[in-house]
């Protein structure tokens, strides 16, 4: 009887050092699933599509809204500069986040606005295969969700690197093509190679410009009124009346950020830096070029990393979408946009911020150290500590 008691006293510490290790893997777990898993959920169910403004036909419009997901640059690194832990991470929160979105708002299109990759203007052809399939794998979707992406520099490279093999291989994979119209529920959407309104004749660019030039025709045509007398028009195809939404890389010209607000916004001291045309921004012969020939009602793009909304001629606004990736700025985001043939409504949706994702993880550092500390005894609480100091004292 006394040696099974005094066995039982001698398991007792190492039974609460497995108690304790245990009630460590239990909290390190539950930090880990909550910051690369949860908390997607918890940030992008606070989302909501945004309404279209109503009117007496409400209840049709509801069965013809086209609910579309916007987002741009999302920079896959590449094997030259990507380093393996940096690919790890970005790679993951793009990951988590698309699909997340793709579970809780079930979108029917998601338009991806250039700069899909990092490197595709200087990859091999193993480098881009390996690139597209780890690209396919964390934007993969169902039938129900239709994805089309949209050529950027840094797909293609700017123009003076851009080239016909690179412009193929990029076609070959998304479908893509300068020019090309898609149509979903009588609405137009217009893709627009912008790396190729260059406007200095090369094969390229001429071919861009040609196929736009006939989509404006076949579009402005189609806006005609059907009593309209049109010899021009008599032979042309018939598309959806509906006022076309530009979607491309490059945004139109603008001297610079100055103007731009929101908390995702440019930095203040990168506002009033002034774009370079044809490298920020379009030039200003080929934005007008693009209002001319489609008078959109809408203009999505890319490439400045940051948000901006300006209005063109005073009545067609441009909104550029905020880069996907943690790589590009702590408050990524997307574009939820909610379209009819005749009207749209836009709403922003962000991303779990990486600061306080990092928050979080130091705080549970910070814990997790104080509780190992205090289990070893190594953090003794103050009145213990005093007590110490008065025995001592009377000691001597």
């Amino acid at each position: 009887m006394l040696s099974s008691s005094s066995t039982a006293v001698k398991n007792l510490p190492l039974k609460r050092r497995l108690c304790f290790l245990l009630k460590l893997v239990c909290f390190v777990s539950s930090v880990l699933i909550f910051c690369e898993f949860l908390i997607y959920y918890v940030v992008i169910f606070q989302c909501r599509w945004p309404n279209v403004k109503g009117g007496a036909h409400m209840a049709e419009k509801e069965t013809s809204v086209l609910k579309a997901i916007i987002l741009a640059d999302t920079h896959l690194l590449g094997e030259i500069k990507g380093h393996w832990l940096d690919k790890l991470r970005r790679e993951w929160q793009m990951e988590r986040s698309f699909q997340t979105a793709l579970w809780l708002l079930q979108p029917d299109i998601v338009f991806i606005l250039g700069d899909v990759f990092d490197e595709g203007k200087w990859s091999s052809p193993q480098a881009w295969a390996d690139d597209v399939r780890r690209f396919q794998k964390m934007f993969r979707h169902s039938i129900f969700t239709e994805l089309v992406a949209i050529a950027g520099n840094h797909d293609i490279g700017f123009h003076y690197e851009m080239t016909t093999y690179k412009v193929n291989r990029f076609e070959k994979v998304f479908n893509f093509t300068s020019g090309k119209l898609i149509t979903r529920k009588g609405i137009n959407f217009v893709l627009v190679n912008s790396v190729a309104m260059e406007g200095d004749g090369c094969a390229v660019c001429r071919t861009s410009e040609a196929k736009l030039v006939a989509l404006s025709h076949k579009l402005n045509c189609s806006q005609q009124k059907p009593n309209h007398s049109n010899k021009r028009c008599s032979d042309v195809e018939k598309l959806p009346a509906s006022e076309p939404i530009l979607l491309q890389h490059y945004p139109l010209y603008r001297k610079s950020d100055a103007e731009c607000t929101g908390e995702d916004s440019a930095p203040p001291e990168e506002k009033n830096i002034p774009f370079k045309e044809k490298y920020d921004v379009l030039s200003q012969e080929a934005s007008q070029k693009l209002l001319w020939w489609f008078q959109p009602r809408l203009i999505l793009s890319g490439h400045t990393h940051s948000a901006c909304e300006v209005l063109h001629a005073g009545k067609i606004p441009e909104i550029s979408v905020p880069s996907f990736s943690w790589r590009n700025r702590n408050n990524p985001s997307f574009i939820m946009g909610s379209i009819t043939p005749t009207d749209f409504s836009l709403q922003k949706c962000f991303l779990p911020f990486e600061s306080r994702v990092f928050t979080i993880y130091c705080a549970a550092g910070a814990l997790l150290v104080i509780l190992v500390l205090a289990h070893v005894q190594l953090l003794t609480p103050p009145f213990y500590f005093a007590q110490r100091l008065i025995s001592k004292h009377k000691a001597v």
